[in-house]
Parts: C-alpha cells; sequence; structure tokens
C-alpha cells in the first residue's frame, strides 16, 4: 500500500479510538490534530442524515487544529485534550456560534461569551466541531421534539442490530424503522457514537446524559452538583441541571471532569474546595467494596433483558468478592411526581425571561405589549415546553403553592436522606438499571406523550439529581436485539472518583463491544484520489 493512504488509513482508523490513545498519538507525532479534525469533519459530512448536529463549527475547528499543531510543534502540548475534537449541545452558550437550545424562541440567537465548561475545554486546547442536537432546550427524553428534527441512533446502522434484524421479517420500512437516541443530550450522543467527536458536553437534569448514554453504547457522566459550573448553560431547573460528560470509555470521562470540575466565581453553587486531578487507579481488587441494589429499581416496567443484565452484574461484582446488598430507597415511588412538581415549576420561572424584548424571537404583534408576549411565546416554544410553563405556573399559584410546590420539596429533602441512609450504612456505590429497556424505534417512542415518556425512561435517574449525588451509565452488552444495554452506578456525593474507579473496573471486565458502522463508513475513505481503501475495522 503505497504511504501516502497508508498514513490516510492510519488517520481513519485512529477516528475510532478512545481520546487517551489518541491524544497519545498526537504526542507521538503519528497524527496532526489538522488531519484529525479533518477526518471527524469528513465523518460529521457522512453521517449528517443522524442529525446530530444543529451547527457545524468547520472552520472555527480547524482554526483551532492549527494552533494546536503549532504547539505540538513546539512540544507545549495544553494537556490530553489538546486536539481532540469535542461537541457541545446547544444548550451551553458558545461565543460568535448560535446558540439556540433547538427551539424558535432562541434561533439566531449568537452569545457574546462562552460557558465556563466550554472555555475550560478550549483552554484546554480542545477543538469544537459543533453544536449538537437536543429536545427543545432540554425537556423530553428521546431527543425527538427540537426544531430541527429527531437525532437517529446510529446504532440503527450497525452491523450488530442490521445482522439480528435480517434474521426477522424483512417486510418492515428500515428507513422508519431507525431507533432513538435518548434524550434530551441525544446529539451529543449520536455524536460521540458516530465517531465524529471523540467527546461531548450534555446537560443532565433527570438523566438527559445517561439515558443517551445508555441507548447508544457509551459513557454517561453526571457529575455532582456543585462540582461542575453552570455558568452558560442555558437552565432548565437550576436545583438539578449539572453538564453531562459523554465519552467512548471512563478514562475518557475522568479526563474531560478533570478539565471542568473547580470552582466559579461566576456559579455561586460550585465547592469553594480545590479539585484535585482526576486520575483514576487500576482497581484490581474489589473484595472491599459492598454494591446496593435497591429494591425499590425492580419494577414491573423492566425488561426482562435488562433485569437478567443486571443481575449478571451483581453477580460479577459477587463472584470477585465485594458484598452485594439489598437496600432500600423507601420515597422512590414518589419521585417521579415529586420531580414534575418542581421541574415544571422551574421551567416556567426559566422560561418567563424569554418574553421578546431583550434577545430571542419577537413576533410582529404590535397591538399591546401583553399581546406580543402572547404571541412571541405562542410562536417561540412548542407544545412541550409550553405544557410545562403552563403546569408549572400551576403548581406556583398562591392557593397550590403550600400543597404542590413546598411539598414536593419535603419529598425531595426525603429521597435525598434515603441515599445519606444507605450510605451512612456502608455502602459504596448503587448499582441499578439506567433505562427500562433498549433504545426502542422511533414509530414506537412517538405513541407516548412527552411527559408519560419522560417519566418511564428517566425513572431510575430523576432521584439522583434530586439528591444532588453523582451517577454514570457503563455499556454493558448488547441485547438480543443487537442494541447497547447499560447500567448505572450512583455515588456519594462529592466521591466522583471514587465512582469512575469503580466503573472503569466494571467496564474492563464486560469488554462491551465497539459499535461496528463498516457500510455507513466506508465512502469516506473516498477522499483520497476518489478510490475506496478495504473495509476498516473498528475495533480499538
Amino acid at each position: 500500500m503505497p504511504l501516502k493512504r497508508m498514513h490516510f488509513q492510519f488517520c481513519l482508523q485512529t477516528s475510532y479510538k478512545a481520546a487517551i490513545k489518541v491524544s497519545a498519538a498526537l504526542k507521538q507525532g503519528h497524527i496532526t490534530p489538522t488531519e484529525l479534525c479533518q477526518k471527524c469533519l469528513s465523518i460529521i459530512k457522512k453521517t449528517k442524515f443522524l442529525n446530530a448536529y444543529i451547527t457545524v463549527s468547520e472552520e472555527v475547528a480547524l482554526k483551532q487544529a492549527e494552533e494546536s499543531e503549532k504547539r505540538y510543534k513546539k512540544g507545549h502540548s495544553l494537556g490530553d485534550l489538546d486536539g481532540i475534537p469535542i461537541a457541545v449541545k446547544d444548550n451551553f452558550s458558545t461565543s460568535g456560534i448560535e446558540t439556540t437550545c433547538a427551539s424558535n424562541m432562541l434561533r439566531g440567537y449568537v452569545p457574546p461569551y462562552n460557558a465556563t465548561v466550554v472555555q475550560k475545554l478550549l483552554d484546554q486546547g480542545a477543538l469544537l466541531m459543533g453544536k449538537t442536537n437536543l429536545d427543545e432546550f432540554a425537556m423530553g427524553s428521546g431527543s425527538t421534539d427540537g426544531v430541527f428534527g429527531p437525532v437517529k441512533n446510529p446504532w440503527s446502522y450497525s452491523k450488530q442490530y442490521r445482522e439480528k434484524r435480517k434474521q426477522k421479517s424483512h417486510c418492515e420500512n428500515e428507513d422508519s424503522n431507525w431507533l432513538i437516541t435518548g434524550g434530551s443530550s441525544g446529539g451529543s450522543a449520536a455524536a460521540v457514537s458516530a465517531f465524529t467527536c471523540f467527546a461531548a458536553l450534555g446537560s443532565d437534569t433527570g438523566g438527559s446524559t445517561r439515558n443517551p448514554a445508555a441507548h447508544c453504547g457509551l459513557v454517561g457522566l453526571k457529575p455532582s452538583y456543585g462540582l461542575v459550573s453552570r455558568h452558560g448553560l442555558i437552565p432548565l431547573v437550576n436545583s438539578m441541571d449539572v453538564p453531562g460528560i459523554l465519552t467512548r470509555c471512563v478514562d475518557d470521562a475522568a479526563i474531560v471532569l478533570g478539565v471542568l470540575a473547580g470552582h466559579d466565581p461566576k456559579d455561586s453553587t460550585t465547592i469553594q474546595d480545590p479539585v484535585k486531578p482526576f486520575v483514576l487507579p487500576s482497581l484490581t481488587d474489589v473484595s472491599k467494596l459492598c454494591i446496593g441494589i435497591p429494591k425499590e429499581y425492580l419494577t414491573p416496567e423492566l425488561s426482562s433483558e435488562v433485569r437478567s443484565l443486571w443481575s449478571k452484574a451483581a453477580n460479577l461484582f459477587e463472584s470477585e468478592g465485594a458484598k452485594v446488598i439489598e437496600v432500600s430507597l423507601p420515597h422512590t415511588s414518589y419521585s417521579i411526581v415529586c420531580y414534575h412538581v418542581l421541574c415544571t415549576s422551574e421551567v416556567a420561572s426559566n422560561m418567563a425571561r424569554f418574553d421578546g424584548l431583550e434577545y430571542g424571537h419577537r413576533c410582529d404583534i404590535d397591538v399591546s405589549t401583553e399581546a406580543m408576549y402572547a404571541a412571541t411565546r405562542r410562536e417561540g416554544f412548542n407544545d412541550v415546553v409550553r405544557g410545562r410553563i403552563l403546569s408549572g405556573n400551576f403548581f406556583l399559584l398562591k392557593e397550590n403553592y403550600e400543597n404542590y410546590f413546598v411539598k414536593a420539596q419535603k419529598v425531595r429533602r426525603l429521597i435525598a436522606n434515603d441515599f445519606v441512609t444507605v450510605f451512612n450504612s456502608g455502602v459504596d456505590v448503587l448499582l441499578t438499571p439506567t433505562t427500562l429497556s433498549e433504545a426502542v424505534p422511533y414509530t414506537e417512542f412517538i405513541k407516548e406523550d412527552n411527559r408519560t415518556r419522560s417519566a418511564q425512561d428517566d425513572i431510575f435517574t430523576q432521584a439522583a439529581n434530586m439528591a444532588g449525588l453523582p451517577a454514570v451509565s457503563v455499556p454493558m452488552a448488547l441485547s438480543n436485539q443487537g442494541l447497547p444495554i447499560g447500567l448505572q452506578f450512583i455515588g456519594r456525593a462529592f466521591c466522583d472518583q471514587e465512582l469512575l474507579t469503580i466503573a472503569k473496573w466494571f467496564e474492563k471486565q464486560v469488554q462491551f463491544p465497539v459499535i461496528q458502522l463498516q457500510e455507513l463508513m466506508d465512502d469516506c475513505s473516498s477522499v483520497f484520489e476518489n478510490e475506496k481503501l478495504a473495509s476498516v475495522s473498528l475495533k480499538q
């Protein structure tokens, strides 16, 4: 094979590796940031039909890659993320780049500043490939309700899934039977899963990072509330929102968290103490660990496959000497109702800023200020957002405030205390499902309304947000249909490093397979001399 083509094939294969491995390749000069950036941009174009991105910042990324390349030539690398392509959910403010929240209300809005987490990544030399798709204002669990259309799960086109489908009926329309990514950070999950970047930011209010991570075969981390700044994240629920991290392996999530964590004077909720680097030790002995299995999470709606894998994971820890015990979180049954009341109440408050006066969409009606407000919000928000605003305002009415909002806050405290009690009993982490089942076809998903879908899909993830605890979803195995199933670990507040160390051990044991997208990626190689390279192995 000619040297030029061999080098291109190496670049192609590098796109499929973990960020920690690519960082080593960059430092050793095996590939340049520009080559890596161009490779990811070519895959973005090839996978445009997934609708993972709202905005692709090609010029910005290439300029950043050029600067990174200069640093590498001088031996002045900024760290493990220097030259690494990343993506950002389109509800994080990005200076000079449109930030829409997948809504008509903010379509065309260009922030004058970067969110703190975005700025921290750029300060470390990361390359911003673009802004990813989501449910409008992050209100949903499928990434299907944004104004730019739904996000398609890359696993819909994987070799693993398609081979299983060939064994079944051939009469179904493949084009209309694609799978959802989960939400609301589905665009970020699809972007990482389809190899267009190596890490992506999501936001997590009730599971919006972990849910799509489970459906797309990724690691999805929700850090402890207060560990990572929310400044510049357009708020949904201030008391629960946390910037989330989506990567292909636990080590990558730890690297990104190490960059993002720490006090931010622009966010009063962030911790004051300095944060130590998140370097994960290689855990070899789990015999001293105590793993808790919440009995309330064994719900009737849980699929038999997820239930079986959950049991196998518990047995895996037990076989290696860990203590696995059943624990109780008695107020879990109230979490969905409690979450709905608190979420919609804060949504009603946060959405009040979008009135057509200061920024965002403004209607043409000038009969009166009140008429302009109403028309602007009717045109700028979809049915889901308007519905949550109406619900929240109902709960906050003077005659309802004590009976709904105040009671929900009290229940939230009980839910948080349940976790404190369990962890004080000696439990190190909780092991739970992340989702009820594997990803479902879009045609099935949209049969339920948004509120019902969200309540069902976030049943295992909401409580961690209400308690402010760190949680991570790790892919375990493929279902009988060839689709990813993830399990969730929940840890003590601000013990994120311990949580990730255990997750890394689990990841190593299960050896989750890499998505195989050969048919999808074959054409990418034709960039060189219009020749197709041989089918590329996607194994790391």
